[in-house]
């Protein structure tokens, strides 16, 4: 970890965090949430090793990056744009892309936006998905779903305020971890799904919590709440929906995203191949919605290997 070298790119007006190790063709890794570049703290060093540039920023508003004007009215675009920026200020023209969770669909949408620039995109936790309000059918969806709930301009800050950061952090840890979807009842908020008496997953130390916890005490949750759930039905703006690079997805079998709107199906049946027609899919048997910190030596050589193929 103290290899890791920490730096800020001026990137449309914000001084953006990254983390970057190594040397050779750039790895750009993009966080979910409630993660942040720390996230992929295995998988860099790894990638270096092999013999590649590991870079790991944080999104604006997220962990050490700048905090916007108005968090609340953060886009995915501004995501893309702010990605082609820091890549141009890097000088780095070609990039494999590595994405987790909604940092799969910013990968997704850097490599629709900007075909050109990108020679793979290796996701975990989400594969491919269309946007925009008909694909997310709130008809048919639990009103008490974490993201319906999420999406409500003040619910999830009243909720999360009733604890401290680090509690909050640890409560959506241990949530996402399971295998069940979260869905709170009419009388809960999302917060009390999780017993307070729950330990968080053996391979989540206190280290990796703290770490987490000082970083979203910095940023706190205003952009995080934003995109990815306020922003969620936001369209690509294209009208070529096909990702045509190699592409690499990585699921855990009892990963709780499974379950939600025929995801499973979707992607075994191979559907998802109409929009990424050259995707490889590996699901890995134990895996929770975070294999790259639950399995990191597994998914590590999975990465290490898809990228020198392509080399």
């Amino acid at each position: 970890m103290e290899k890791i070298q920490h730096n800020y790119v001026d990137v449309r007006g914000l001084k953006l965090h990254i983390a970057e190790i190594g040397t050779g063709p750039a790895v750009l890794f993009l966080h979910g949430f409630p993660e942040i570049w720390y996230s992929w703290r295995h998988q860099m060093i790894a990638v270096a090793d092999a013999g590649f540039r590991a870079i790991a920023p944080d999104f604006r508003g997220y962990g050490l990056s700048e905090l916007p004007a108005e968090p609340e009215k953060t886009t995915f675009r501004d995501l893309v744009d702010d990605l082609l920026d820091m890549l141009d200020s890097l000088g780095i023209h070609q990039v494999f892309l590595v994405g987790k969770d909604f940092g799969a669909r910013v990968a997704y949408h850097f490599a629709l936006v900007h075909p050109d620039r990108v020679s793979t995109v290796i996701t975990l936790g989400v594969p491919f998905l269309l946007t925009g309000p008909e694909t997310f059918p709130r008809d048919f969806i639990p009103n008490g779903f974490y993201m319906l709930r999420w999406q409500e301009p003040g619910r999830a800050e009243k909720d999360f305020g009733r604890f401290d950061t680090k509690t909050v952090v640890k409560n959506i840890y241990t949530m996402f971890s399971g295998s069940d979807l979260p869905i709170a009842k009419d009388d809960e908020e999302i917060m009390d799904l999780v017993d307070p008496s729950a330990p968080v997953p053996d391979w989540f130390t206190e280290e990796d919590l703290a770490n987490y916890a000082s970083l979203y005490e910095k940023s706190s949750f205003r952009t995080a709440l934003q995109v990815p759930y306020r922003a969620w039905l936001e369209e690509y703006g294209v009208k070529d929906i096909k990702v045509k690079v190699p592409c690499l997805l990585v699921m855990g079998e009892k990963d709780y995203a499974l379950k939600f709107g025929g995801l499973e199906h979707y992607i075994s049946s191979g559907m998802v191949k109409e929009y990424v027609p050259n995707l490889e899919t590996i699901f890995l048997p134990e895996g929770s919605h975070f294999v790259q910190e639950q399995f990191p030596e597994q998914v590590n050589q999975l990465i290490i290997t898809f990228l020198k193929k392509l080399i």
